[in-house]
Formats: C-alpha cells, structure tokens, sequence
C-alpha cells in the first residue's frame, strides 16, 4: 500500500512561473547559465547558484546556506507563495516532439522507499549521496520532484482527465518548446480519492532520480535519531514525486564511446570479440540495431553489427539479459579492460538523441576509438530488474519527461 500524501506547495506567483523554472543546473552550459542570471532576476537558477550575486565560487556548508538565504529573499518578495490547503498537483507537460505526459505531484513516504513499495534499479554513489543529503538538511526543501511511475490505473486516468477539464493553474512553454500545465486538487473529496487510489497500488518504481531520493531516506533517518518521539507525519518523512503511469514513461538508450582499444590493433579487437558475437562489416551504411541483444559498432572509419552468440553467452536473469549488461560483461570489462563504468574515464555516455551521426564524428574525430549503439531498455526490463533486487549498468536509461526546477517546491 503506497502512502501518497498531498502537501502545500510553494509556488511561483502565475505571472512569473515561466520566468522562474528552470532546467537541472548541470544541463546549462556556462553562456546559458550566465545569460539567464544576468538577465532574468526571478529564475530559479538564482537560487542554486546564489555566489552570482557576489561574483564568487561557493562550495559546501557555505553554498548550501546561501541557497536557503536566496530561496527566502524570493519568499519574501513574493515570488513564492504558499497553498494555504495540502493539494495534489496535476501536472502535465506535452514536448516540441508532441509525446504528452500526464501524472500528479505528491510527497512520497521513505518508509515505502525502505520497505521497497518504492523500487530502484539504478546504483548510486555513496558520496553523491551524502552530499545530497547535507545539502537538503541545510535548505530545506525539494524543487524538483523525483520521478516515479505506476502501472496504468483508469480511476487515475479518469480524475487526472476530470481535473484538465478547466482552466490550468500555471501553463507556460520554454525555450525548449516544451509547454507545461499544473491544476490544484485541494477539495478534501477529490484528495481522498486520489489517496485512496494510491493506497491500492503495491508497487512503484523510481524512473529518475536515484540519488534524490536515497539523499532523502538518508536524511529522514538522521532525523528521527535526533527526534526519537517522530511520528511519521513529519514533513522530513516524505520526498516530492511526480507520479507518471506506465504507458506515458518514455526510455530511451544511451550510447557508449571508448577512448582506446586497451592496447589491442583494430583486428586483434575484432578477433576478439568474435567469440560472442557474429559481426557482419557494414561499411559506410549506418547500422541501427533493431532486436535485442543487437549491438551497432563504429570503428576505423566503418559501421558493424554485432549479433550476440547466445550458445556463448548465459542469461540466467533479468540483468544478464539486459543489452547494456551484455556489452559490459561480452566487451567492455574483458576486452577493454573497464571494470568501473561509472568512474573510468575512458568511457563517455551519449544519448540517442544524438545518435549514432554523433558517435562517428566523435570517433572519426580520434577523441575516441570506438563506438557502440544500444536499444532503449524496455519498461519490462527496467522492472523486472528492480523486481529481483538487480542494478542496471550506469547510463542504462535516458528517460522522458525531464521535469523542471522551482514549479511545485516542498518544504520539510
């Protein structure tokens, strides 16, 4: 039974809701960054990167304190507003690619992240981890939701349907063309209907944002230790979601880019290889893998696909049968010598909107030897990994919708 609970959120004022959201702060590049806090006082980039305002580089305990004093003055200024009643949040986002995506904002509890009502399938790292978790306990808040998804629930689809009939609280569009709509659910009978709802469901998964919300279990339990009379209302008990059915959730694959052969020649990596693999030379003509446990490979000027031998290769488990897994266990771990695809710095991610065009330029380029295009991981995969306790590789998953900073804010 998920415990899914409506809160007051703190909102931009309707006038100034496009002004103020923003994308994850590592997505800018510095020009953008620059650009929109020298000419856009209200938006939330203000706030995360508040040593703008003094022209200096703030780190740590010192940032984090600084982040708390922005998003106050914005408090104070009235660019934030409090609901005055606990709501749900439907929210919906429809992207310049026309893929529309419905689901509702909520505070989640992190006693069903522990007790894995709540499913990840994605490791995080343990210092990312504490970081994250220092810095929510200094500003005291979450700006952007973590995304999680259910199975498909027509009672949901109905009310979320209901609730658009009228006028969007907030509806903006960005320069990525992306235009965003919000409606409040604050009448007590819709909000128990949606608690209710959520309470029938017995599993969710975590979809994006891994480290956001293990930072948040790992805060709530600091705090209970230091208030052993908690009663599990509190606000530091629950993180902000955004809560997405199945069926609007989309995946797609990243690719992989390796800076060197691991001292092996272009033929002596192909003879290597070929135990696992039928490899069929392409040419010129580029190769798109179309079935699972078909691989797309750039090297030396030529397109090859790689079709797995599955006499050579055992699938004993939802992860062994995972294309990203495979490439890491038939090529980059043995051949290539890449045991920490998380930390190596010989391996570089790309995701498929930049395509396979983007992997050759980069090779022919001589910044990297080689390249390898994946399909997109399946939402059967990504659960059934997460149903039997399994971590997907890193960079298994680009997932849409990428959801905005400083829109919905909750306090804790």
């Amino acid at each position: 039974m998920a415990q899914i609970i409506p809160f007051k959120a703190v909102r931009p004022t309707r006038d100034k809701v496009s002004l103020v959201a923003s994308r994850s702060y590592q997505t800018y590049t510095q020009e953008e960054r620059d650009s929109r806090l020298e000419y856009n006082p209200f938006s939330f980039l203000h706030i995360i990167n508040p040593g703008y305002k003094y022209h200096k580089v703030l780190k740590g305990k010192e940032r984090y304190q600084m982040v708390r004093n922005r998003y106050l003055e914005f408090k104070e200024d009235h660019i934030f507003v409090q609901d005055e009643k606990p709501a749900y949040y439907v929210y919906k986002i429809v992207n310049r690619e026309k893929m529309v995506f419905n689901g509702i904002v909520a505070a989640v509890s992190v006693d069903d992240y522990k007790s894995n009502i709540i499913k990840k399938h994605e490791d995080t790292i343990e210092y990312r981890e504490h970081t994250f978790k220092d810095y929510l306990n200094t500003v005291g808040f979450n700006a952007e939701p973590v995304l999680l998804t259910y199975p498909d629930n027509d009672e949901l689809k109905h009310i979320i349907s209901e609730v658009q009939k009228v006028r969007a609280e907030f509806e903006f569009t960005t320069t990525f063309r992306d235009t965003h709509y919000l409606w409040i659910v604050d009448e007590p009978e819709d909000v128990n209907k949606i608690k209710g709802v959520f309470e029938s469901i017995d599993t969710i998964y975590i979809a994006d944002g891994h480290h956001r919300s293990s930072s948040s279990v790992l805060l709530a339990d600091d705090l209970r230790k230091s208030n052993p009379d908690f009663t599990g209302d509190e606000g530091f008990n629950f993180f902000m979601s955004y809560l997405l059915p199945e069926s609007d959730l989309r995946i797609f694959e990243f690719n992989r880019l390796i800076k060197d052969l691991n001292g092996l020649s272009k033929d002596d990596f192909l003879m290597a290889i070929d135990p696992f693999f039928r490899i069929e030379n392409r040419g010129i003509t580029v190769y798109h893998p179309s079935k699972k446990h078909h691989f797309g490979m750039y090297l030396d000027g030529e397109y090859y696909s790689l079709y797995l031998r599955k006499n050579q290769y055992k699938i004993e488990s939802s992860l062994d049968a995972l294309d990203t897994q495979i490439l890491h266990k038939t090529i980059l771990e043995p051949i290539l010598g890449i045991t920490d695809p998380r930390n190596d710095t010989r391996i570089e991610y790309t995701h498929s909107k930049m395509g396979m065009d983007h992997v050759k330029s980069q090779v022919d380029s001589g910044t990297f030897k080689v390249g390898f295009g994946l399909l997109p991981t399946s939402i059967e995969d990504m659960k059934a990994i997460a149903d039997e306790g399994y971590i997907m590789p890193p960079k298994s998953t680009f997932i849409l919708p990428k959801l905005r900073s400083g829109v919905t804010i909750y306090e804790f």
